[in-house]
Formats: structure tokens, C-alpha cells, sequence
């Protein structure tokens, strides 16, 4: 599978912005996540994040929240999600990311998770609640092992910090549009284009912004501020989960669509 890296070149000698949409592993069960894994890809998802199920998922909104909690009370754990992304992942040409909480990483063993989701087909990783400062062992495991760890900066990292996030994330920096959890919201704060005009002086790595991105229009005026990519979750989440299986993803493919035309 490509990496995350060369997914964002390849993207940007076309001249595009990446779509990367966000759904919760198990809801409303692990088989509709396969399909809506197919039906994210064929749509115009560029990456795909995966969301592991957490009990204590700080940085998620209600709707994710309520996800992961559906999910865990399935049944779905950490070694349900990494079979099925291997199940998957040769299916799709868009790169899997995982996005999870660091505690099932150190329950795991930080080099044995690396492995196992190497080896299972996914080549990026989030971790939300792990600072910059206690990144180091984290950062270089994965670099061997050919994971990409993405870093997030918020709308209240100072300045200093920012450089820093910067020239240690790898595959692209993750620009978190918002100070709270994620969530629709109505439109994007304007502090955004500024913070992606400082990221811009600072670094040449691609950025991707989200939290609150929840409708085309938001994510156009992303790509006019210059975003290399828009991540979209709770909008997709929500609507998987509502209605049948089979409403859900007819309705993720048509937002997907939405989302990719525009920002074509």
C-alpha cells in the first residue's frame, strides 16, 4: 500500500486537496465498516481515518463518543480492528490511518503495535492524547517500522511549539480548526487562516484540517486558505449510523462525493 507520504505528493504534483474522511471501527458493526471502507474509497477518499474504539476518548465529540461506545459494547477491541484492516486495507488504494488513544499502544507494547499494524496494512498513525514531549520512542519505532505519525496543533499552541510540531510530524500535520472535542459545527474560525498561513512560513509538510469541518462549503473555504487536506468525521460517523446499514452508506458515498467535488 502507498504511504501517507507519497499519497500527499502524488496529490500535490496533481495540484489536489485531500479529502480524508473519519469512521468509527465497529459501527454499527464491523461488517458495514468493511463496506464503508469500499464505499469511502471508490467515492474520492484520498486517506481514510480509522477510529480504534476507546472507552475514555478525550478528544471526541458526542457523536464519536457514542460510536466507540456502541462499538465497545459489541464487543469490538483493538485485534477485531487490526484483522480487519488486514481483510481490507488490499482492497483500497487510499491509505489507511489509524487514530487512537495512547493506552492501548503501551498496554500492546509501543514496537509490538507499530508491527502489528504495519503488518495488518496500515501505514499512518494519531494518537491525540500523547504530547510532543513524550513522543520520542513513539516517533522513532514507527519511522523504522514504515509508520507515519501525525502530530496536531491546536489553535492555542504558541508560536515556538508550532515550529516544533511541524519538523517532527510525518505524513502531514494535523491542524485542529477548533479549541474543544470534535463535532459539526456551522462555519470555521477565522483564526484558522492564519494558522495555516504560519504553518505555511514554517514548514513545506502538507497540512490537514479538521475538527468542526462538517459540510462542502466549509471544506472549500479550507482549500482556498490553502489546506492540503480536509478531515471530516463526526458528518460521516453520523450518518453511517443513522438508518439501515445499507442507508448509511449510500448516504457516506453521496457526502463523500459532495466533499471531494468540492474541493476539486
Amino acid at each position: 500500500m502507498i504511504s501517507v507520504s507519497e499519497q500527499f505528493k502524488r496529490l500535490r504534483d496533481l495540484k489536489q486537496c485531500a479529502l480524508i474522511p473519519f469512521i468509527t471501527a465497529g459501527d454499527p458493526e464491523l461488517e458495514t465498516t468493511a463496506e464503508a471502507l469500499r464505499v469511502l474509497d471508490r467515492s474520492g477518499a484520498d486517506l481514510i481515518e480509522l477510529g480504534v474504539p476507546y472507552s475514555d476518548p478525550l478528544a471526541d465529540g458526542p457523536v464519536i463518543q457514542a460510536a466507540a461506545t456502541r462499538a465497545l459494547q459489541r464487543g469490538v477491541r483493538l485485534d477485531d480492528v487490526l484483522t480487519l484492516v488486514e481483510q481490507i486495507s488490499p482492497q483500497l488504494s487510499a491509505p489507511l490511518i489509524l487514530f487512537t488513544y495512547y493506552n492501548p499502544i503501551l498496554n500492546r507494547g509501543i514496537e509490538a503495535f507499530l508491527q502489528d499494524i504495519y503488518n495488518a496494512g496500515a501505514r499512518g498513525l494519531v494518537v491525540p492524547d500523547l504530547p510532543l514531549e513524550e513522543m520520542e520512542s513513539l516517533l522513532s519505532l514507527a519511522q523504522a517500522i514504515g509508520i507515519e505519525v501525525t502530530l496536531l496543533v491546536a489553535p492555542t499552541t504558541p508560536a515556538a511549539r508550532i515550529r516544533e510540531i511541524a519538523a517532527r510530524s510525518q505524513g502531514f500535520i494535523y491542524l485542529v480548526s477548533v479549541t474543544g472535542v470534535t463535532g459539526v459545527r456551522s462555519g470555521i474560525a477565522d483564526r484558522v487562516k492564519d494558522l495555516l498561513a504560519e504553518l505555511r512560513s514554517t514548514t513545506e509538510n502538507p497540512v490537514g484540517v479538521g475538527f468542526g469541518v462538517s459540510a462542502p462549503e466549509q471544506a472549500q473555504q479550507l482549500r482556498q486558505w490553502g489546506a492540503d487536506a480536509v478531515i471530516v468525521g463526526s458528518a460521516f460517523v453520523k450518518r453511517l449510523a443513522e438508518g439501515s446499514s445499507e442507508e448509511g452508506l449510500a448516504a457516506i458515498g453521496k457526502f463523500c462525493r459532495e466533499l471531494k467535488a468540492a474541493i476539486d
